[in-house]
């Protein structure tokens, strides 16, 4: 009870009856219907022989302050309440985009377009070369210009999450983001699909529990095949790379991330003997077209002591075949191509932006037919 509120009843209620306050209260306390402890200040404006039941509060709901300027909000409007909350609709055209540089070589316009049309959506999707040091204006633009969502690609996964509201968990783990979704309030969300499709495109009867992998490389793809390789209960992740001081950082990042793999370094020029490992993931751009397309991460020779049940992973998806994974289907191994985990990072952007999943099929058949 607010005492101010109850004196202020009180005077009222003894002007009325033309008696003092100390008169009423003596008479209050006598009566015994009067007393504070059973008057709330919600009940002071009609008297206590009429009270009737409060209904109860409505609920506060949250009103995000971009609806409303600051002039035109206030805590007790009931204009807010319940379902007078004007919702906010997209109107937007579903423009979407990759981002980064250079971009000469990307398949992303025609395989998303693909997806695009399996799910029957009338969007488009551009390729904008975005230097490092345009960025922030390409943010902007894409922000102003109606734009739903876009892809990030090299160099720019790490620098775009500057720029962001909020990561999900993958994107955090990696360290990098290749997909973003646009709010209606401008708000910008982050993921990392190149986990998401690095996994799908492992085969389900290919079993990892327990199982030790090579990664050669250690730069943003590794990250992405770090995570996803995390999921499959792996024993043993080695990393094999040209510069090792600069790989202790990743290994020790692994380590803290991960404390249930056990996680190594090592020398690729050093690489004898393969044989304990139950997956070779390159992740470095040896074999890629336009750079040292004709040449392998590792020497054939260590790829002939791979155990037979081996796979052979290579990121790459130009050439549909990386001269390593011809080498390896020449010795009778299981290969995954870089082209698979391409489309399923793809179709998994695109579970982000409609929340319904895309053709592989379709997305892959236009692939191979652009490549």
């Amino acid at each position: 009870m607010n005492p101010e509120l109850y004196e202020r009843y009180l005077q009222k209620k003894a002007k009325k009856l033309g008696i003092t306050v100390e008169e009423l209260k003596s008479k209050n306390s006598t009566a015994g219907s009067y007393s504070s402890s059973t008057v709330s200040s919600e009940q002071i404006s009609q008297p206590p022989e009429q009270y009737t039941p409060l209904k109860p509060a409505a609920e506060k709901t949250e009103i995000p302050s971009y609806i409303f300027s600051p002039s035109s909000t206030t805590e007790n409007s009931t204009e807010l309440i319940n379902n007078n909350i004007p919702e906010i609709k997209d109107n937007r055209e579903n423009k979407f985009a990759l981002i980064g540089y250079p971009l000469g070589h990307s398949l992303s316009e025609v395989i998303h377009t693909a997806g695009f049309k399996s799910l029957g959506i009338n969007a488009s999707y551009e390729i904008l070369e975005t230097p490092p040091d345009s960025l922030v204006e390409r943010i902007k633009m894409l922000k102003s210009s109606g734009y739903k969502g876009f892809n990030v690609t090299i160099p720019l996964k790490l620098p775009v999450s500057l720029f962001v509201n909020e990561v999900d968990k993958y994107a955090d783990l990696a360290r990098a983001v290749n997909t973003v979704y646009i709010e209606t309030d401008k708000t910008l969300k982050a993921y990392n699909t190149d986990v998401t499709g690095f996994k799908r495109a492992i085969p389900s009867d290919i079993n990892l529990n327990g199982g030790k992998i090579a990664i050669l490389g250690t730069g943003g793809a590794a990250h992405a095949a770090l995570v996803a390789l995390s999921e499959c209960n792996v024993k043993e992740i080695a990393f094999f790379t040209r510069n090792i001081p600069n790989s202790i950082e990743l290994t020790n990042y692994a380590r803290r991330k991960f404390p249930a793999i056990n996680f190594n370094v090592y020398q690729i020029e050093n690489i004898r003997h393969l044989g304990e490992y139950s997956m070779l993931v390159n992740t470095t751009p040896l074999g890629m077209l336009g750079k040292a397309g004709d040449m392998m991460p590792v020497d054939e020779f260590a790829l002939k002591t791979l155990n037979k049940n081996a796979v052979v992973y290579d990121v790459i998806y130009n050439p549909k075949k990386t001269l390593l994974v011809k080498s390896a289907e020449k010795l009778g191994l299981r290969t995954i191509t870089g082209l698979d985990m391409l489309i399923y990072q793809a179709a998994a952007a695109q579970e982000i932006w409609f929340g319904s999943t895309p053709d592989f099929k379709d997305m892959k058949i236009a692939a191979l037919e652009a490549l």
